[in-house]
């Protein structure tokens, strides 16, 4: 899809606009981060990331469940052994402006409640092109060395790891435990040369093996099985930070980096130390200049907070730390014709067109297709086919369109289909949303397959082996038709063995993996449904308010209920009545986060008879796990505080960070179910309040002892 700039007219705009960048960011993730096979490029990717993080910012409330501001990487790919993080390897939040940067250095003396002059050291290096690697030292011995994965649970390459010669098997003088961290890479002359290699080797050169870029030539090369072939390809390693560590040698991030150095682990000769934001833009000008002479492949330079207390108390949020980002180099752009425009139905009957492009070359990705997104994004370009375009890689799944230069040309207007290309079904487009939805419902087979499609996603179910072209075949064939149906594939599994492709093993590891899926966590169960506006974070605040299947069900009952009492007195006008309406059902579902949007959809899934009877039937094969909720030793976890008046040890941001991370909740008005409250100078109102309702009220200090006595 593409990476709009332009600001969306409303609500229903930017949601839609959302789910959509949620879906296309997942897949391009995965062929990235597990598949090794990137259809765009960096800068493409980072376009609709960065498009995503501004509609979060300007709709708070929409931010999904499934959000890529909460994911980092993708799941690690099943021949290697999985090993789970000490510490999570975060990604990073990416700027591409000066103006961002100069905003992160102010962004950070907000939260340490530092003065507008006040100076904030950075370190600033390149940020390298490769695969995230960590590599865990104890008592100075190399033992485990992980890939990034999905940034909680990495990849085992240790026996790969070990035939790197950049990377020494012991260290001397290192903690007892020391994790550092960096990326494996090809340089781009032995990249050259291994291309050239698998040509001269391969017996039919029009069928040789070529890697299309280095990161892709190390990324596969590391995730070998067989470390003898990765011991031949040319990998090089560079650090550029830490994990876990029982003792950490500096106080600095430039100091440790120093002390990496020294143990001999190659650390980049371009990271220096700035005391300004100006001084880390010259650096990364200076940096940019010379990108095309450095050895290795690099999109960006990467900024972190010199002081290690302070990146301590900034912690992170989301999938990225508050302390470091990387400033990305601009797109590429390429000129090409618009040869055809499709369109596409997705899960939810989103009719999203499609650019068919003459194949063009942008920064060494061949592009042949670009999202137009939606009708008006057509008409704001004018694109017809036949028009010259220009493509830039700046979206995430598939570039965008970024202009259109023969738009003045007499051609004929492209007009948006009437009907479904999969069930010819009406499309119709709702009062105040951008996109075409397919009327079809689940008659039409596009939908079915991507909600089944969606059901067997890593997010949800994650059933091994079942990805998007099993269930295209599974579903053509009869084999299944509703989620149900995939757990009653072992009394098919003669039909199975007899499909071209699938033998015994295959069909046994399938079935294997559908049985482990018998039992799931509540929130997957809920977002495996495939509701629309229903995400992961959605889907755990609703699995934790209602904390079993059971209870979820009686929610639903008592909200449908609601539904259907609730009507419009004879004086009453409409619009009164919706928000009437819609504070009821909100009140109904009565969850954290879900607004009348999010409560709408849920109720319409759950009033249609034939989604019932999809989930009824389901739950006959599978059983969702009631939700334990975790305890933390802390006063005031599981209650709610409020912060008022002006804090004088920490910013705001920083007291809402602290309570968070000790289970509490963190409201802006003083209630009955208010247990705390912290006051600062000039207290006014919300003092008052708590005091009239018998809320314990303690001050800043009294909350710093809080603090301190539950991390002891």
């Amino acid at each position: 899809m593409t990476a709009d700039t332009s600001p969306p007219a409303d609500e229903a705009s930017a949601a839609a606009e959302l789910a959509a960048l949620a879906t296309e960011i997942a897949r391009h993730a995965a062929l990235y981060h597990t598949h090794d096979a990137p259809e765009i490029s960096d800068a493409a990717y980072d376009a609709l990331i960065r498009r995503n993080a501004e509609l979060e910012a300007a709709f708070p409330a929409l931010v999904r469940a499934d959000s890529p501001s909460f994911v980092v990487g993708a799941a690690p790919a099943g021949h290697l052994a999985k090993v789970a993080h000490a510490r999570p390897m975060l990604s990073l939040d990416n700027a591409f402006s000066d103006e961002e940067v100069i905003e992160f250095v102010a962004r950070l003396r907000r939260f340490l409640a530092l003065p507008d002059d006040a100076p904030v050291a950075l370190t600033a290096e390149p940020k390298i092109d490769g695969l995230s690697c960590s590599l865990r030292y104890e008592d100075g011995a190399l033992v485990l060395a992980l890939t990034r994965g999905d940034g909680a649970t990495g990849e085992n390459v240790t026996a790969n790891v070990a035939t790197i010669a950049d990377i020494p098997q012991s260290i001397a003088g290192a903690p007892a435990v020391f994790e550092v961290r960096g990326e494996v890479y090809m340089d781009k002359a032995d990249f050259a040369a291994l291309n050239a290699r698998l040509l001269a080797e391969a017996t039919d050169p029009a069928k040789a093996r070529q890697f299309a870029n280095p990161r892709n030539a190390a990324a596969g090369s590391l995730r070998q099985k067989d470390a003898a072939i990765t011991a031949a390809r040319p990998l090089r390693f560079l650090a550029h930070g830490w994990g876990e560590a029982s003792e950490v040698p500096g106080d600095t991030q430039e100091a440790v980096m120093a002390v990496i150095a020294g143990w001999g682990i190659p650390v980049s000769d371009r990271l220096a130390r700035v005391e300004t934001a100006e001084a880390a833009l010259a650096h990364y000008r200076a940096i940019e200049s010379a990108r095309a002479d450095l050895p290795f492949d690099i999109d960006g330079v990467v900024y972190k907070v010199d002081r290690l207390d302070w990146q301590r108390r900034l912690g992170q949020v989301g999938r990225a730390p508050r302390w470091a980002i990387a400033h990305k180099f601009p797109a590429e752009q390429a000129q090409t014709v618009l040869l055809a425009i499709d369109t596409q139905v997705g899960r939810t009957g989103k009719i999203t067109p499609v650019a068919r492009l003459e194949p063009v070359t942008v920064g060494g990705v061949v592009v042949s297709n670009a999202t137009l997104h939606n009708a008006d994004e057509i008409v704001r370009l004018g694109v017809r086919p036949g028009d010259r375009v220009v493509v830039q890689r700046a979206g995430d799944v598939i570039p965008q369109i970024a202009e259109n230069l023969t738009r003045d040309a007499p051609r004929a207007e492209w007009h948006f289909p009437a009907t479904c290309r999969e069930c010819g079904s009406a499309l119709a487009r709702e009062e105040g949303e951008v996109d075409y939805r397919c009327t079809g419902g689940l008659i039409c087979p596009a939908q079915r397959v991507e909600r089944l499609i969606h059901f067997a996603s890593r997010y949800a179910f994650d059933i091994r082996g079942l990805g998007l072209v099993r269930v295209e075949d599974f579903f053509r064939d009869g084999l299944i038709a509703s989620p149900a149906d995939i757990f009653r594939l072992h009394l098919q599994r003669d039909a199975l063995m007899a499909r071209e492709r699938l033998g015994e093993m295959s069909v046994d590891n399938l079935l294997a993996a559908i049985e482990e899926k018998r039992e799931i966590a509540l929130d997957r169960f809920l977002f495996a449904l495939g509701i629309r506006h229903v995400g992961q974070i959605t889907a755990r605040d609703l699995a934790r308010r209602t904390v079993s299947m059971r209870g979820f069900c009686a929610m639903i009952r008592q909200a449908l209920r609601v539904r259907r009492v609730t009507r419009p007195t004879p004086a009453e006008p409409d619009r009164k009545f919706v928000i009437r309406r819609q504070k009821a059902l909100v009140a109904a579902v009565e969850t954290p986060g879900i607004g009348p949007e999010v409560a709408e959809a849920l109720l319409d899934f759950f009033a249609e008879k034939h989604n019932r009877a999809v989930v009824y039937d389901l739950l006959r094969q599978v059983g969702p796990q009631d939700v334990v909720h975790e305890t933390r030793a802390s006063p005031v976890t599981g209650k709610t505080v409020v912060f008022t008046g002006k804090l004088e040890t920490l910013s705001r941001d920083e007291a809402k960070a602290q309570a968070e991370a000790l289970g509490a909740k963190v409201a802006g008005s003083v209630s009955k179910k208010t247990k705390l409250v912290i006051v600062g100078a000039d207290a006014g109102s919300k003092r008052k309040k708590a005091e009239e309702l018998g809320v314990e009220v303690t001050d800043e200090a009294g909350w710093a002892a809080i603090v301190a006595a539950a991390g002891s």
